[in-house]
């Protein structure tokens, strides 16, 4: 690879561990980071067991299950066992679990919106440009 090829991934790296944050940051409204986390995993996974979690969210199962314990509390999954294996404990979305990731995807796409909107129109085509390319970049098909 050639110094300027690593010097537009570090650039790209930097870039987009920014937006990231940004986005964060603007949208988490009443869960931490890790919770927001587990919740869109949760609905990734569908109805998947706490090791399954684990493995998502590469954390250890005790955290897992305290992380989970508390958004149980919160309303936003419910804990249930196995219907195959009782000794195995699923999560599964609340309707109010549901509209939290619904509320923190839209303020993160507001957020973005809002930004792009004081751009020219020749920047916001730009922005669809690198949006696509992205996409492109991360394709795993």
């Amino acid at each position: 690879m050639d110094n300027d090829t690593y010097e537009i991934a570090a650039r790209l790296r930097q870039a987009v561990t920014r937006v990231h944050r940004r986005l964060r940051a603007s949208a988490l409204g009443d869960v931490t980071p890790s919770q927001a986390s587990m919740l869109a995993s949760i609905e990734k996974l569908g109805n998947p067991s706490l090791g399954d979690l684990a493995l998502a969210e590469q954390i250890q199962p005790p955290s897992v299950t305290r992380m989970a314990q508390g958004l149980e509390t919160a309303g936003l999954i419910t804990l249930v066992a196995d219907t195959h294996d009782r000794r195995c404990t699923r999560a599964q979305l609340t309707a109010t679990g549901r509209r939290e990731i619904a509320g923190i995807r839209k303020r993160k796409t507001e957020f973005l919106e809002n930004r792009l909107s004081e751009l020219s129109r020749e920047d916001r085509r730009t922005a669809e440009i690198v949006a696509s390319f992205l996409e492109q970049l991360l394709d795993e098909s």
